[in-house]
């Protein structure tokens, strides 16, 4: 892949997918694309940190010295640390596939629950999708915060054709680019599978550890539906790391959207610069926790990245 981005800060990307397909999609005039790159010195790892106890309640009022923080097995010093509600950039990736009709309506509406749920300076944006994906909001409004106008990029299509789930998330991590806000999330709501894309799984991936975005996935599907591909929505979450939910009723798609919005609004952030290395490089990260009174906490954060030296941005690869 040509896109190069670094680990600076996380984006967070709300993606509904369901059965689809996409061609090339066309730059904004007179805006380039921010190029993010990942430096063997001086460049910032930001890790978006979920916390949740035992029980599974979100933990609140920590501070860095509650964490460590490891990369390939070494420790890490944490340079960065903050745990407030901060705006992010939100992606909505509508799957408006033939196999989505009979959900759409409620699809939809978890959507709309989720943007009123988030915090009210989100910069957020819609692409739907079928054979091929295409930006839901007016033309060169790359953004917006305003409910009606979501609402009608969310209804912008009829519910068609088969599903090109990988070139959707490539166009949505595109989209993220032009992003303001450091953190950004991916929410995708599909069956997991893709029977149509111009992209591979191995190209989605490679974006997935080369971006800033946590992406959380939802599957929803009939069990007799021969697309489906849960470990693809849960590969893409636990790398990145988001969650997955596979709700068994159509009507748990609302609360576990009212779910997403609170926990991307009650994350950590956590910054550290990395050690150096001599070549590009998949780079594992653990991020462990503990309450003050020495509890053991659960964490869910990214595993993984794409390390890039120096050398390699300085040829222009």
């Amino acid at each position: 892949m040509s896109r190069r981005r670094g680990v600076y800060g996380w984006s967070i990307l709300a993606v509904l997918c369901f059965p689809a397909a996409w061609h090339a999609w066309s730059q904004p005039a007179g805006q380039e694309p921010r190029e993010y790159t990942i430096r063997t010195t001086s460049r910032l790892v930001l890790l978006d940190v979920s916390v949740k106890d035992p029980n599974g309640a979100y933990v609140f009022g920590l501070t860095k010295q509650n964490f460590k923080i490891y990369e390939d097995g070494k420790a890490q010093e944490i340079s960065q640390f903050a745990d407030a509600d901060v705006p992010v950039t939100v992606g909505l990736v509508v799957d408006e596939s033939g196999s989505m009709r009979p959900k759409q309506a409620e699809v939809i509406t978890a959507a709309l629950v989720f943007i009123q749920a988030s915090n009210p300076q989100d910069e957020i944006f819609v692409i739907n999708f079928n054979e091929r994906p295409q930006p839901g909001l007016p033309e060169k409004l790359l953004f917006s915060d305003d409910i009606q106008r979501l609402r009608a990029a969310l209804w912008r299509g009829a519910p068609e054709g088969r599903t090109a789930l990988y070139d959707a998330i490539e166009m949505a991590f595109h989209h993220l680019d032009f992003g303001r806000r450091d953190k950004k999330t991916l929410v995708v709501v599909s069956d997991g599978g893709d029977n149509v894309s111009v992209h591979k799984f191995h190209d989605v991936m490679h974006d997935v550890l080369a971006s800033v975005a946590t992406i959380y996935t939802i599957g929803i599907f009939d069990q007799d539906d021969p697309d489906k591909n849960p470990g693809v929505l849960n590969r893409i979450a636990r790398v990145s790391g988001g969650n997955a939910f596979f709700p068994k009723k159509l009507e748990e798609v609302v609360p576990i959207c009212r779910d997403i919005a609170k926990d991307i609004r009650t994350r950590y952030t956590i910054g550290y610069i990395p050690t150096g290395g001599e070549k590009t490089s998949e780079r594992h990260i653990k991020v462990a926790a503990w309450s003050a009174n020495g509890q053991k906490l659960h964490v869910r954060t990214r595993t993984s990245y794409l390390f890039t030296p120096d050398s390699d941005e300085s040829s222009g690869r």
